[in-house]
């Protein structure tokens, strides 16, 4: 499997998780705002600070967007491309969104895919606070509480980024909320067995895996096909932890991954071929537990 050396020192905790109950959260972004003020908006009027979310058909203008890229400094061992714009309307086909806090305010971490207007199918990460709303968007997923993620300085990336931290937890009635975690998986973890055995030491034998946003080294499908560029952003189209009679839970998850040279990959992970690369952040709601 392959790993990447980040210039900083590993936390010995690899997994970062906190218990949350999760509320479903759906309705549609509203025409005319940005990406972060759209989704804040229908948080706030849910009462969230933090949430994972899917977005799904509309339009977006003013879109702005960057790639994965080779770092050109020591300070980080992966990076950013420049910003990259496009004229006119952008059709969303899916994006993954985490939405929490950055010093006290709204912030969220958005990959997507998209159709150009020159009908060329592409992928990336958002900036949230560019990018226009400009024909009705869905969203749905679960706001959270219990647990906020939250940017962080991480002293191994280098980077700042989302972690779920606890925060109190409001009175609710058990028909509105769910049991579920808040997750972050560290780099060179490999995703599918870090949330089997996660499962298994929390006794979970089938869940649902909501949101999803990072990046792997690369990526191995189930199907045998690799992609080879080693920097990369990904989204969690759909993922599921399945459990058959007798057997341990088994992690299924299908992505859409964009690598530094451009290409726009789909398909099932690979158990075993996939370490994480920066990041990777995503709600469990488990199922059936033990």
């Amino acid at each position: 499997m392959r790993s990447i050396a980040h210039p900083g020192t590993p936390d010995s905790q690899r997994i970062f998780a906190q218990p949350v109950h999760a509320r479903p959260l759906n309705g549609y972004l509203s025409n005319g705002q940005t990406l972060l003020s759209a989704v804040t908006e229908i948080a706030e009027a849910n009462n969230a600070k933090s949430g994972a979310f899917r977005l799904e058909g509309g339009e977006f203008t003013s879109f702005s967007y960057v790639m994965p890229a080779l770092s050109k400094s020591p300070e980080h061992a992966v990076y950013f491309s420049e910003t990259f714009y496009v004229e006119g309307r952008v059709t969303l086909e899916t994006a993954s969104v985490t939405y929490g806090q950055r010093e006290g305010r709204p912030w969220l971490h958005c990959h997507a895919v998209w159709v150009e207007p020159s009908g060329r199918r592409h992928g990336g990460h958002l900036l949230p606070d560019q990018v226009v709303v400009a024909a009705p968007i869905r969203i749905a997923g679960v706001a959270l509480d219990g647990a906020t993620f939250t940017v962080c300085p991480d002293a191994e990336t280098h980077f700042s980024l989302f972690l779920p931290v606890a925060t109190p937890v409001p009175e609710l009635s058990p028909l509105v909320a769910q049991h579920a975690y808040a997750l972050r998986v560290a780099p060179n973890e490999d995703l599918c067995t870090a949330l089997e055995v996660f499962c298994q030491t929390h006794h979970i034998q089938e869940a649902t895996i909501l949101g999803g946003v990072g990046s792997t080294v690369g990526a191995v499908f189930q199907d045998g096909r690799v992609v080879e560029p080693f920097v990369t952003e990904l989204l969690i189209r759909s993922g599921q932890i399945v459990c058959e009679e007798g057997s341990q839970p088994r992690a299924e998850i299908d992505i859409a991954i964009v690598d530094y040279k451009g290409g726009l990959t789909e398909g099932r992970l690979a158990k075993g071929g996939n370490p994480v690369l920066v990041t990777a952040e995503l709600v469990l709601c488990p199922k059936s537990e033990r």
